[in-house]
């Protein structure tokens, strides 16, 4: 395989390892690698549930993990706590608990979290002590490490890195044009 279509692989949702919302035949896929602990992805969180409210069933949105544990020390485990809520179909509802509460991502604040959801907690607890989808997460570090990803939120939209370092009206934009080059 050449290392461009692995690129063309990377970034295709993938049913059995994203966590997808919105059709698949949505014209328009966002994908974006975030880290739970990054205060500029808190604010994509907010401008992403716009987007999706606006461009509705035209939109389908794909998140994948991208903890940078350098600078964010509870990313990854946050990460892995909402692999372990998104075994038993809540990835979602934990998505938006760790993105409100972000300022509380240690271990006590994610089994809060958890039982908030109403999980199966002893599923949750051993999972978590095992570390059962740390290679997930990992998974999908390595992915966006391999598209070039260094710094979080990272967005493509239909395949094309969307800068957001000048504002989040950027992928509003490239989400628009992206719906016209479509039509």
């Amino acid at each position: 395989m050449n290392p461009h279509s692995r690129t063309v692989s990377v970034l295709q949702p993938d049913e059995a390892t994203d966590h997808i919302r919105g059709p698949a035949s949505a014209p328009v896929t966002l994908i974006e690698y975030g880290d739970f602990e990054c205060p500029a992805c808190c604010q994509a969180y907010g401008a992403v549930n716009i987007l999706r409210a606006h461009f509705g069933d035209q939109l389908r949105f794909v998140f994948r993990h991208f903890p940078l544990r350098e600078v964010h020390p509870h990313a990854e485990l946050a990460a892995e706590a909402s692999e372990a809520t998104g075994a038993q179909g809540k990835f979602w509802p934990m998505y938006d608990l760790l993105f409100s509460h972000a300022q509380h991502l240690k271990e006590k604040h994610l089994l809060d979290h958890a039982a908030q959801i109403g999980l199966d907690m002893a599923r949750w607890r051993n999972e978590m002590a095992d570390h059962v989808y740390l290679q997930r997460v990992q998974e999908h570090v390595l992915g966006g490490r391999h598209l070039g990803v260094r710094s979080t939120p990272a967005f493509y939209v239909n395949g094309v890195f969307t800068d957001v370092s000048f504002g989040l009206q950027h992928l509003h934009d490239a989400v628009d044009k992206a719906l016209l080059q479509r039509g």
